[in-house]
């Protein structure tokens, strides 16, 4: 099912319908190279920008960690960027705010997904180990 609605988000902003916070991240494949690309939500916390794992064992997380640049696509606009993934302990305020500051449904989504064993900002905070979070940062 999010292939589907992958699939859908990835043809909408090609078409250069921007929505929300998605954008495309096209990262190079870590084994083969070819560039991929997946729907990711980049999210402005305290005047920096993140993007956040929210399924276990996602390819783009990998492929990200392997890749010395990105690119970011929304609607018809591309920029290089770095992602710098956060150490465990410096990912614990920025999920904490994240949830603080989002639909109750951002928390939620952690738990479904295995990552997060309760949907508060304290409860997916615990989780930084599992979960993923990348500053994004001028190539």
């Amino acid at each position: 099912m999010v292939n589907a609605g992958n699939k859908i988000v990835v043809g909408l902003q090609r078409l250069g319908v921007a929505f929300g916070p998605m954008q495309l991240l096209t990262v190079p494949g870590r084994r083969t190279g070819v560039p991929r690309t997946f729907p990711i939500a980049v999210i402005p916390l305290d005047g920096d920008r993140y993007i956040v794992q929210a399924y276990p064992k996602a390819a783009w997380v990998a492929n990200v960690r392997a890749a010395a640049e990105v690119t970011l696509t929304r609607g018809r606009r591309s920029s290089a960027a770095r992602l710098a993934e956060l150490p465990v302990e410096e990912r614990r305020p920025v999920l904490r705010k994240l949830v603080e500051t989002s639909p109750p449904s951002v928390g939620k989504r952690f738990v479904t997904t295995g990552l997060a064993e309760a949907p508060t900002p304290d409860g997916v905070a615990a989780a930084a180990g599992r979960i993923a979070v990348f500053r994004v940062e001028r190539a």
